[in-house]
């Protein structure tokens, strides 16, 4: 193995007062007393032992990759970009430009953009004096607070001070994340410690968030959303370095890219591109053996020992009761330190922390409260309240799940409270459905979660299982996510960059091929390939929308039917803001909630939810008399934004707003039916059991559905169609709406009738064909005798 263990020593870099380059190469404007302080303890990372050998490998690389391999904590994804600008290499270091040489690129790089400063908007950076300040941009806070031992990232600045030594002539730098809310986090501590512009110099791209400028050097940028970039070719500039962080995640776009990567079909990307994989140890050898043996740079595991895990006897009847008691009791005992509790699921996580939040108000302790903070993707910006720090120093409880097992380093956690088990979606192709699995975590997951609470002294780890829970039932590695997702999408952008065969990629894990063959089959059922397996022209244009593409099948089908205005909504509520996700908590919230739904069903509901949240100034506190998730109908609101434009852009005819119109109400059904026929199913015996056509599973309303609020004695409908069905408690069909079934056999195509597992509903719409056929032959049969008897006549 190439690997090995780096103990560099590293020179005495710039003080505020020797520095030869008194001010940042990046951005021409002069350091701030933060950034030297920043600076030290980024030098305590084991990471920066590492420094200059990672970028000699990043230089001299046969192969242009290098691999990173290190421990969550270690900060290998903070760290590698930047440094001060007086050391950027230590002398004798070869890059490929002599030192001489690179600080003239360097003043010429600040003269130009001193140049322009004028031009410019204010810059989001810590004031000198009011460490405790914020900065604002595009609208939102952006806090600026924390402890400084937090923000500590390491290698994207390094690649940032690769391409700087370069002139910028091959690029710039993208970073991945797994997940969005980390890609937001890792850019707001880089741009702290690199003393740059949030929105300038570093940026970010999310899901309806693109917080870039045209002078960005520095991109933290989600998976998927590049992946979405480079097979539809939409670009955002050239990369000269791409990092794929956190790749033991195993993400479906992180796996997609490497596999891309290796076989160097990314035509749209320069030829000189370097690729840096950062990942755990643990998957470090599938990644040598996949990339050929690149040159590999591993981190020293972080100062301090690790703690010693306390095991319970058996595991408890409930969870979140049993965690907020751990938390009591460490609370009561005064331990120093912040406490960090893995959950397997969101509700829990929102249970636990409305009950801590509760409880520890009527703590006897000296000094203020805890303060118990959630951490899971629907926390929204206000993630980085868990950075931040506490009035008066009060103690921080972390409640997360698997979110946090490798990404979100947290310094001062010195207790650990593990469930051990993760509630994840897994989806089953035979029978199109999604299903809550609530399964063990794998000993990689656990052990990362262990080294949470390391340190000198090292804290506390408190399993709430047996030891031969997890060494009797877990796996090593974490399950990669291809293998338990919906692939249509992924075989769209494969398509997309002309890999007509899946055979043809290279994945860390090769999908199950029946997977494979039921996306390739949806595909074709939706009108995305020709006869040869390519795809058709609808299919190119399905593949720029960032929707599932059953989703933007309906969207192309409402410009025929003209009712583009109404499916932009809908789309984006689906998407973002899938309506009310449980039960009201009173009367009045109840009445409330009714007075937004639709005769029509779930999907006008979205639709009118949407309209009233715009009427009402897109107000907090009316969303939360409703039981709505207000961050969520934010969301839905600049995606909406975004595909309209997107649909401008691409020239498709838009229609005017006419929601509520008996013909718009037909025109909806349809181009919903166009895009959703897979998703349909029928009630067998008038009671609300719905047998699903594609398989013989039967399945039951949502109780948020609004058939199932109706007074008695409401019938539920018998055609319907929905937006998704969950294997669960209960088998439920979430976001349904009533159809007719005569619109399915106008609109779905016919080999997809015909090859539904038999039923009483196939014969029913078999039947509804045939008629349908013999009606439009004797209408073809009297028009020609009309014809033929008119041209007697003359």
């Amino acid at each position: 193995m190439a690997s090995q263990l780096l103990g560099l020593e590293e020179e005495s870099g710039p003080n505020p007062e020797e520095s030869e380059l008194a001010v940042n190469p990046f951005d021409g404007l002069p350091f701030s007393s933060r950034y030297y302080k920043l600076l030290e303890q980024r030098r305590s990372l084991p990471v920066w032992a590492a420094r200059f050998i990672f970028l000699e490998h990043l230089e001299s690389s046969p192969s242009g990759v290098v691999l990173v391999s290190g421990e969550p904590g270690c900060g290998k994804s903070t760290q590698v970009g930047v440094g001060g600008a007086g050391e950027l290499a230590p002398p004798g270091t070869r890059w490929g430009v002599g030192w001489g040489l690179l600080c003239e690129i360097i003043g010429e790089v600040v003269r130009r953009r001193q140049a322009v400063k004028h031009q410019r908007t204010p810059q989001i950076r810590r004031d000198e004096t009011d460490h405790s300040s914020s900065g604002t941009f595009d609208g939102f806070c952006v806090p600026l607070t924390g402890c400084p031992s937090l923000r500590l990232p390491q290698i994207p600045q390094w690649c940032a001070e690769f391409v700087l030594a370069r002139g910028f002539q091959k690029g710039w730098v993208t970073v991945t994340q797994p997940y969005p809310l980390a890609a937001l986090s890792l850019a707001l501590r880089v741009a702290d410690e690199m003393d740059l512009t949030l929105g300038h110099e570093v940026g970010y791209s999310i899901p309806q968030e693109d917080c870039t400028g045209p002078d960005t050097l520095l991109r933290f940028c989600w998976d998927r959303l590049l992946l979405q970039e480079v097979a539809s070719t939409r670009g955002t500039g050239a990369r000269g370095v791409l990092v794929l962080d956190e790749a033991q995640e195993r993400s479906v776009a992180s796996d997609l890219l490497q596999g891309l990567l290796r076989d160097a079909r990314l035509g749209s990307l320069p030829g000189d591109l370097r690729v840096v994989v950062v990942t755990d140890p643990s998957l470090e050898p599938k990644l040598q053996d996949f990339w050929g043996g690149p040159p590999t740079v591993c981190v020293p595991r972080k100062t301090g020992s690790c703690p010693t895990p306390v095991y319970r006897d058996s595991l408890p009847a409930d969870r979140v009761d049993a965690a907020c008691q751990a938390v009591l009791e460490w609370c009561r005992k005064e331990a120093p330190g912040d406490v960090l509790v893995y959950l397997p699921s969101e509700e829990e996580i929102s249970l636990c922390c409305e009950s801590l939040s509760r409880k520890v108000r009527s703590l006897e302790n000296q000094g203020p409260p805890p303060r118990v903070l959630p951490l899971h993707p629907g926390c929204g910006q206000a993630v980085q309240a868990v950075y931040e720090d506490t009035e008066s120093g009060a103690r921080k409880v972390v409640v997360t799940h698997w979110l946090a097992d490798f990404s979100f380093s947290l310094p001062s956690i010195r207790h650990v409270i593990d469930s051990g088990l993760e509630l994840r979606s897994v989806y089953s192709p035979q029978i199109r459905a999604e299903s809550q699995v609530l399964r063990p975590v794998s000993k990689c997951q656990a052990e990362a979660r262990r080294l949470r609470a390391a340190g000198i002294p090292p804290g506390s780890c408190l399993c709430l299982y047996p030891k031969s829970f997890l060494e009797l039932e877990a796996p090593y590695l974490p399950q990669p996510r291809v293998w338990a997702e919906n692939l249509s999408s992924l075989m769209l952008l494969l398509k997309r960059r002309q890999i007509a065969e899946p055979g043809k990629c290279h994945f860390l894990d090769r999908p199950a091929p029946e997977a494979l063959m039921q996306a390739l089959e949806d595909l074709d059922y939706l009108a995305a390939l020709d006869d040869d397996g390519d795809l058709s022209d609808l299919g190119v244009i399905l593949s720029e929308f960032p929707l599932a593409p059953e989703l933007a099948k309906a969207l192309l089908a409402s410009c025929e039917f003209d009712c583009v205005d109404e499916m932009l909504t809908l789309a984006a509520m689906l998407t973002a803001a899938p309506g009310f996700t449980r039960p009201p908590l009173c009367a009045e919230e109840a009445a409330l909630r009714r007075a937004l739904e639709h005769v029509d069903g779930d999907h006008s509901s979205l639709i009118q939810v949407y309209e009233a949240f715009i009427q009402s100034g897109a107000d907090k506190a009316w969303c939360q008399a409703r039981g709505l998730n207000w961050a969520a109908l934010c969301q839905a609101r600049k995606l909406r934004g975004e595909l309209l434009e997107l649909m401008q852009r691409i020239e498709l005819p838009l229609s005017q707003p006419a929601f509520g119109s008996e013909r718009n109400r037909r025109d909806l059904q349809k181009a919903l039916v166009s895009g959703y026929f897979l998703k349909v199913a029928r009630d067998t015996d008038g009671t609300g059991n719905y047998l699903l056509l594609t398989h013989k599973h039967v399945a039951q309303l949502s109780p948020n559905c609004c058939y199932r609020s109706r007074r008695a004695p409401a019938r539920p409908p018998l055609w319907v169609l929905y937006h998704s069905f969950s294997i669960s408690k209960d088998n439920c069909l979430s976001i349904v709406s009533e159809i007719q079934p005569q619109m399915l056999v106008e609109l779905a195509p016919p080999y997809f009738l015909s090859n539904l597992p038999p039923s009483e509903s196939r014969d029913f719409l078999n039947q509804l064909r045939e008629e349908r056929t013999d009606s439009s032959i004797r209408s073809e049969s009297s028009s020609t005798q009309e014809l033929e008897n008119a041209c007697a006549l003359q």
